[in-house]
């Protein structure tokens, strides 16, 4: 069979030849060695990667910190355990970190490197990726999934999934958790009478008037329609209704380009009891608004 040549004018069987084909690698490939005394160096670097600003490959060969001292501090101990393990049962380091370069901007790298042991110390041959635009894009696509497409509030699966994650911790330290339900009243009446597009205007507005109340760790959601839920961590029943009366009064007062005081909000609430089900906790704050319904609309039933 004929054999075709990787490279015009030939392989990589001279030393200028394999330069050149590392210097185009789109990474970098590289060898990590750490001495028995902890010093850590690069004693190989080469590929386009190398060429990231602020990172000089020749202080690299001799100590390592120069790039080290460059990780996000949330990842630097999370890559010196994995070097740590790795080197302990010699087994593959797989892991991703975020390099902080000079201009404020960070990078995502992905790390493969398998150990091999030598006289003093470990020694790494592996590769690195730039995956900052494949990290990007999951962000983004993550945030759509988790996201209300209107409102860009979580939606009903994100909104389950947080309340999930605090009623374990509820039940793990016992701490206080609430879950506030809002529904608008009369809401089919509204887009009966303004059209949907300024109804959905009055969800998106109520959206944003809601999260200017609420703290940071707050987490409201949109269940769907025009209801409403808000998770409430470390917030006992008794801390949570002024807050939910603020609330109402808040968007019952706001002007929203219809006539005043046509949006309106019942709301329920609920605290959370050690070890029950997420679903009664959930049950109980919408018998409460369905209360609040009942009662004339417009008012916080606890």
């Amino acid at each position: 069979m004929e054999q075709h040549d990787v490279m015009p004018g030939g392989g990589l069987d001279t030393p200028e030849r394999l330069r050149d084909f590392t210097a185009r690698l789109p990474g970098v490939i590289f060898q990590f060695y750490r001495g028995r005394d902890g010093h850590m160096r690069f004693p190989y670097l080469a590929g386009s990667g190398t060429g990231l600003p602020g990172i000089e490959p020749d202080q690299l060969m001799h100590d390592a910190l120069h790039m080290l001292d460059r990780l996000d501090e949330e990842d630097y101990p999370r890559l010196m355990t994995a070097i740590e393990r790795s080197a302990r049962w010699q087994i593959p380091i797989a892991t991703k970190f975020r390099l902080r370069l000079f201009n404020g901007r960070s990078r995502w790298i992905a790390l493969r490197a398998q150990p091999q042991p030598s006289e003093h110390g470990v020694l790494w041959h592996g590769m690195m990726i730039d995956i900052t635009e494949q990290m990007i894009e999951e962000a983004r696509l993550r945030r759509l999934s988790d996201t209300d497409a209107l409102t860009g509030l979580a939606n009903r699966r994100k909104l389950i999934t947080r309340l999930n994650e605090e009623t374990s911790l509820c039940n793990r330290h016992g701490t206080p958790l609430s879950l506030m339900l809002l529904d608008l009243d009369h809401f089919k009446r509204i887009n009966d009478t303004w059209g949907h597009l300024q109804g959905d205007q009055v969800l998106v507005e109520l959206a944003k008037l809601s999260r200017e109340v609420l703290r940071e760790e707050d987490t409201m959601g949109r269940l769907g329609g025009e209801e409403f839920a808000i998770v409430l961590p470390l917030t006992p029943l008794i801390r949570c209704q002024p807050l939910a009366e603020r609330l109402r009064r808040l968007i019952a007062e706001h002007d929203f380009g219809i006539a005043p005081g046509e949006v309106t909000v019942s709301i329920g609430l609920a605290e959370y009891r050690l070890g029950e089900p997420r679903d009664t906790l959930i049950e109980r704050a919408d018998a409460s608004l369905y209360a609040a319904k009942r009662q004339g609309r417009n008012r916080v039933i606890a």
